[in-house]
């Protein structure tokens, strides 16, 4: 089964899409998704819709569709015209253009193919020759640098033009100084943050909230799919298998659900405007997630300088209460919160049982996260951790 990613887009020059017009979209890319079930790809081949995800922003909508195809090529080929032709025929949505259509290959899983792969008909190692050959075989021509330069900064202007929505946080959560600051002592050798790499940097964060839910989506389903857990699972995972390893056995389908809820009522909070603070492990780990995604996000289209990516480092600084959640990435340090050291540092407790408890009575963590972990221990036995 491949995942393809459709990046669709209004008409370029008209206003953003406000709240109610993006409720108003996604219900018209949903009904149009659930009245099909299988596309003619090239040559007559049958390609099925097994699923679809719609995620809208103001300037249009981020697709995933999962399909059942030969090969990747058929894949994305018939999905750009099954979303070409819904986009027509829906009057509302007539105008809106298909920026972008592929198949999203896991990084890790698509350099093993590549080391695996040898022959004539291995693909080549450099980046580029791969992708003007894919374009020879798709009977298109490879982007230029003047295409990839505009796709840059089309990116960039849609990444500024999200940062308002980022409501819980101004531009001093990610470095900039204000100008009653720039006269304080304490701040004359610091000359801050950019005020639009920091506007860059919001923007991402909701970007990358798109790519994450998206993402993670994908990850319950297959974890539902193939009725297993993260430690055991034999498919692609996007993020899940990104968290401490020491519980990868009891990351499965209700664990993922549960996680995902979790980041999405503390997204909601950044774009309310009614975060305080993290409410629980978990959430930590889920800022880890989702900044390191901005990251990817903003490296992927030539983004990341240094005061973007030092403007995301200050929001961490300042969002983070403490890196306590970092020791759960060394095994060396299972268990440190119930030893002597912890006791005397404070760390509070992170056994997996701990993760959706919110600190204190202060801090909101949603209902469907908090429901106990079904035979859940704080401890994994040795014989339970994944090798």
């Amino acid at each position: 089964m491949y995942v393809v990613t459709v990046d669709t887009q209004t008409t370029e020059g008209t206003p953003e899409m406000d709240e109610l017009q993006r409720v108003g979209a996604i219900a018209l890319l949903e009904q149009g998704f659930d009245a099909v079930e299988g596309i003619e790809g090239p040559d007559g081949m049958e390609v099925e819709v097994v699923d679809s995800l719609v995620a809208v922003h103001p300037g249009g909508a981020l697709l995933k569709v999962f399909a059942h195809a030969p090969t990747l090529e058929i894949a994305e080929e018939a999905v750009r015209t099954l979303v070409q032709g819904l986009l027509e025929r829906t009057e509302l949505l007539a105008e809106w253009t298909v920026e972008k259509c592929e198949v999203q290959l896991h990084p890790e899983l698509a350099q093993e193919s590549l080391d695996a792969a040898t022959g004539p008909e291995a693909p080549a190692a450099d980046p580029a020759t791969r992708r003007a050959h894919l374009s020879q075989t798709t009977h298109t021509s490879a982007p230029s640098q003047a295409e990839i330069a505009a796709d840059s900064e089309k990116t960039r202007r849609q990444m500024l033009s999200l940062a308002s929505q980022l409501k819980a946080f101004g531009p001093q959560m990610f470095g900039v100084i204000t100008e009653e600051e720039k006269e304080d002592e304490e701040f004359c050798d610091y000359e801050g943050v950019a005020e639009e790499d920091a506007q860059l940097a919001a923007g991402a964060l909701i970007w990358a909230t798109d790519v994450t839910i998206d993402q993670l989506f994908m990850d319950v389903h297959t974890l539902t799919e193939a009725d297993t857990n993260v430690a055991e699972c034999e498919d692609v995972l996007w993020h899940l298998e990104d968290l401490p390893r020491r519980y990868a056995l009891r990351y499965d389908e209700q664990f993922a659900r549960r996680f995902l809820v979790t980041v999405i009522a503390m997204t909601t909070r950044f774009t309310q405007g009614t975060f305080t603070q993290l409410s629980c492990v978990a959430e930590e780990l889920a800022l880890r997630l989702l900044l390191n995604e901005a990251k990817v996000c903003l490296e992927t289209f030539g983004l990341l300088d240094d005061g973007v990516e030092q403007a995301l480092d200050g929001f961490a600084d300042l969002v983070y209460e403490d890196m306590d959640h970092e020791w759960l990435y060394d095994d060396a340090a299972d268990g440190i919160e119930d030893s002597p050291v912890g006791e005397m540092s404070r760390i509070a407790p992170m056994g997996l049982a701990d993760w959706f408890k919110p600190f204190n009575e202060g801090r909101y963590v949603h209902p469907y996260a908090m429901d106990t972990l079904t035979g859940a221990d704080d401890q994994v036995s040795d014989e339970g951790k994944p090798s």
